[in-house]
């Protein structure tokens, strides 16, 4: 396996990947993120987990039966050992995630399936080295499977995505932890300069986002009207204007 970690003020993110072989007829990469508090291991760990081999539900399996593992850990380093359990038992989990999807499909049909997509809107002071910066930002919502907009409107630099919540969490570490930018000496640097303006829901007025662009705009109305067109009039309304004096 393979992992790396970002140490930060507010605890340690580990991002571990790990080969399954023969799950359900193929191998399996597992991609792990474990973001440990600064009071681990008597507080369980945030993970995030995503494979390009398994759905969206069946990594929330995966996630959901490691925390149940996690708990049981509870005061003691556990990371290892939720490692070594999802290796033995991922053809299980994902067995049992299989059923349990089959059996839902006539109870979801007709329902809304956006219950657990959520939305983040983020302000950046500045990008120094804008280039390299867009392209970051753009290469971790197509990881992450996030889409929203990248926008530019003068000094205003806005990020609006949508997606999973592990995704949206998993998203905010990287942004943080991660050298995205260059300081005033052209040296590497991480944001420190971001602003979570609101993380919440998707709720049934706002529109989804199809894809994940980076758009510049030439005025103000512009910028409004792509959030009134996306049914997010009110976000506009609440944490734009203070950007403006």
């Amino acid at each position: 396996f393979f992992f790396l970690y970002f140490p930060e003020l507010h605890g340690i993110s580990f991002r571990i990947q790990i080969v399954v072989k023969e799950v359900l007829d193929t191998d399996v990469l597992l991609k792990l993120l474990f973001h440990l508090p600064v009071n681990y291991p008597s507080a369980l760990p945030d993970i995030s987990v995503n494979s390009d081999q398994l759905t969206r539900a069946q990594c929330m399996d995966v996630k959901d039966k490691l925390l149940e593992q996690a708990k049981k850990h509870l005061a003691e380093p556990m990371v290892h050992d939720l490692i070594l359990w999802i290796q033995q038992h991922l053809k299980d989990v994902v067995k049992q995630s299989a059923t349990v999807c089959n059996e839902k499909t006539t109870l979801s049909k007709g329902t809304s399936t956006d219950d657990d997509i959520w939305m983040l809107l983020l302000h950046l002071d500045h990008m120094r080295a804008k280039a390299k910066y867009v392209k970051t930002v753009e290469k971790w919502a197509s990881d992450l499977r996030l889409t929203g907009r990248l926008m530019f409107m003068g000094k205003i630099i806005l990020i609006l995505l949508q997606g999973d919540r592990s995704s949206i969490k998993e998203y905010l570490i990287l942004q943080k932890t991660s050298k995205v930018d260059v300081d005033s000496s052209r040296k590497k640097c991480k944001e420190k300069m971001m602003s979570v303006l609101c993380e919440t829901e998707v709720q049934s007025q706002h529109k989804r986002f199809q894809t994940f662009e980076v758009k510049e705009y030439s005025t103000l109305e512009e910028l409004q009207k792509e959030f009134e067109t996306a049914g997010l009039g009110t976000l506009y309304s609440e944490f734009v204007p203070p950007f403006l004096k």
